[in-house]
């Protein structure tokens, strides 16, 4: 039997191929539900997953591209993302990304009252620390400051934020804690046993993570997606370290230059670096690496 590869269940290649598959929606039910704290009759039942990929209103804007993308039993939306790259603008990218489910993809058409928009959530699994309390679990709302009261349960944001993981004893944690173990990806052979007995769905998730990783290209892909994310993380920590106003543009071009040279699609880099698909067309003219 061959050896086990490690892997990073946040690497976002390898998370759309666990959570966004017909074949395992079970995996992508149980996540949300756990996740928005949802059981019993309230609990979601069934998911139906679409690509949505919505184009720019002008060519020189950003390409959007939504990563696990679904509509439930009850006409919910949901968007579950993963982000692995911090560029400072997430409660701005989770309300763009929120406002173009709530809004569009069949959400309202012409002449039907506004009552037949649908509730819109969205879930942000973050590789970086986000928001400025210690909990590593964040949900967002529409209240009233003054008295808390709720005014619709049309928008719900919620954040997972990896890195301020603590580790407790399995049997101990709550039923998005076992999610958040999973993604930190920071327990022992034993207490991962633990986790795939008390969390079948877990369980599911970790064995098709191996299956992914044991085709070869596939494997390939996430290496080299490792590997890009890590780049572009060092350029950009490596240009303020030396103090240059312009270095996050000057990180960002070496990094398209490097993506170019890797054969990566247009798309993927200007959905790397926030960028529009033109720019990246102009840096790889600049640098005759035109695909």
């Amino acid at each position: 039997m061959s050896e086990k590869r490690p892997y990073d269940p946040t690497n976002d290649l390898l998370f759309k191929f666990v959570f966004g598959r017909e074949e395992r929606k079970n995996i992508t039910l149980n996540f949300i539900n756990d996740t928005t704290g949802r059981e019993g009759k309230d609990a979601f039942t069934d998911i139906g997953f679409r690509n949505v990929e919505f184009a720019p209103e002008k060519q020189d804007e950003k390409l959007g591209r939504l990563d696990v993308f679904g509509v439930l039993q009850d006409g919910t939306r949901m968007d579950i993302e993963m982000q692995v790259i911090n560029h400072k603008n997430m409660e701005k990218r989770t309300l763009f990304y929120w406002s173009q489910m709530y809004l569009h993809f069949d959400a309202l058409r012409k002449g039907q009252p506004y009552r037949q928009l649908k509730p819109a959530i969205a879930i942000n699994i973050l590789r970086f620390s986000f928001l400025p309390t210690p909990d590593p679990f964040s949900q967002f709302c529409v209240y009233d400051v003054k008295h808390q009261h709720k005014l619709s349960n049309d928008l719900e944001l919620d954040f997972l934020e990896i890195p301020k993981y603590q580790a407790k004893p399995v049997k101990k944690m709550t039923r998005m804690e076992r999610w958040l173990a999973y993604f930190a990806n920071r327990l022992n052979q034993q207490e991962k046993e633990e986790l795939a007995m008390l969390n079948p769905e877990i369980a599911e998730a970790m064995d098709a993570s191996e299956q992914y990783l044991m085709d070869e290209t596939a494997y390939r892909e996430y290496l080299q997606r490792e590997s890009a994310i890590w780049d572009y993380n060092s350029d950009i920590i490596g240009s303020h370290e030396e103090g240059r106003e312009e270095g996050e543009e000057i990180a960002t071009e070496r990094f398209i230059k490097n993506q170019l040279k890797r054969k990566v699609k247009y798309a993927q880099i200007a959905e790397d670096t926030e960028t529009s698909i033109e720019k990246v067309a102009s840096i790889a003219k600049k640098y005759d690496l035109e695909q």
